[in-house]
């Protein structure tokens, strides 16, 4: 069993504040600076250049990518961290395209994060010669596989709603198609469990910086299947994919397996808190923190329901449709989170009209969803939302 009053107490949270947002950056592990500080003092301050040999610098992508598959349910030696969830998307992408060579379609949902299409976008444009990104409503996606589509571009859990996909049952439809599978973790990792292997996934995705606190910027990660890691072609050829990186040859050849996902200079200093923080995840049983999350967030629904009936849920209630966040509609959303957040209650607002709640029980218990609760519902019903310093909008919502 996983011990949450041992993982809430290795996270810093500011007194008095109840913190539901880590689905978009989760807190500082208490451990991180000071492995920051040995890095930087020790290693880096020490070592200089001889780091990258000395303190195995070069091999952190793999080794922090292994325990990264823990979570998501990869086998061993088949995910690497790297540059940002845009990249690794677009490396999917490029690579599932070159594989089904006859098809030129790639699908995806109207509720898909919007930078996962915008890649997509990007690389049917520079391909012209008929290629195409469609998209139909969440619900559709199965129906709308068909013999042109080359891959599915899935992210398993809506960042607005907190809708899940079927991830089992979507691949199996797009293989049954004869299309492959890439899907976006970037609200499934650390939040709950994932099983890329088990479930067919022939690529995935998903970044570090929400739920397993890595810090703002932190790098993602890459998962190829072992079925496809000698045949997976990267568009974005960088050199630390090279099958020989320090041979500097002017012409490219793929690395081996999944170090062929690998782009540029890993960032060092970013993984080193990475380091830190999954030393936490190394001691979480993802089906306990599951049943947690889900529990959480049942109290989290009933409580605002009761008590703010002005909100309307936008999350699904069964369980197996949901991810780890709970998500209302408020047609003055913006205003009401930007007043949450004076009051110590911190989550965020996606447009149009959600107030987006992270349950994160490695450090949120009952305590902290009863004041959230209480303290929505004290705003909603005083109209304390209704003042012109909460609706003015800053650069990041």
């Amino acid at each position: 069993m996983t011990d949450f009053t041992a993982t809430r107490a290795a996270f810093q949270i500011p007194e008095g504040l109840v913190y539901l947002d880590g689905n978009s950056l989760g807190p500082l592990p208490k451990a991180a600076p000071d492995r920051l500080q040995r890095m930087m003092t020790d290693e880096w301050g020490q070592s200089l250049i001889g780091g990258w040999n000395d303190h195995g610098w070069m091999a952190m992508p793999r080794a922090l990518g292994d325990r990264i598959g823990r979570l998501i349910g990869a086998e061993a030696g088949h995910t690497v961290l790297g540059d940002t969830l845009s990249i690794k998307v677009f490396q999917a992408l490029a690579a599932a395209i070159r594989m089904r060579p006859d098809r030129r379609v790639i699908l995806s949902d109207t509720g898909n994060f919007p930078s996962d299409l915008y890649m997509a976008e990007g690389l049917v444009g520079l391909l012209g010669d008929g290629y195409a990104l469609k998209t139909v409503a969440p619900e559709e996606v199965e129906g709308a596989i068909d013999e042109h589509v080359a891959a599915i571009l899935i992210t398993e859990v809506d960042y607005r709603t907190g809708r899940r996909h079927d991830m089992a049952r979507l691949t199996r439809a797009a293989h049954d198609a004869g299309a492959l599978a890439i899907w976006d973790l970037a609200h499934s990792a650390g939040a709950l469990p994932v099983r890329v292997a088990d479930e067919g996934a022939d690529f995935a995705v998903g970044c570090t910086y929400k739920f397993l606190n890595s810090g703002p910027g932190g790098p993602a990660f890459i998962y190829v299947a072992p079925r496809h890691a000698e045949v997976a072609e990267p568009a974005l050829a960088g050199w630390l994919g090279h099958q020989k990186p320090f041979a500097f040859d002017l012409h490219y050849a793929p690395g081996a397996g999944i170090e062929r996902m690998r782009v540029g200079t890993p960032p060092v200093l970013q993984m080193a808190a990475l380091e830190a923080a999954l030393d936490i995840w190394d001691t979480v049983d993802m089906d306990a923190l599951r049943a947690r999350a889900l529990d959480l967030g049942d109290r989290f629904i009933a409580g605002v329901e009761a008590a703010c009936p002005d909100l309307v849920l936008a999350t699904p209630r069964a369980h197996v449709r949901r991810g780890s966040q709970v998500s209302f509609r408020h047609r003055e959303a913006y205003a009401v989170m930007q007043a949450l957040i004076a009051r110590g209650v911190v989550g965020d607002f996606r447009a149009p009209d959600i107030l987006r709640f992270g349950i994160t029980p490695l450090y949120i218990g009952e305590a902290e969803i009863d004041a959230a609760v209480d303290t929505l519902a004290a705003i909603l019903r005083d109209g304390a939302w209704d003042r012109p310093e909460y609706r003015t909008r800053k650069a990041v919502t």
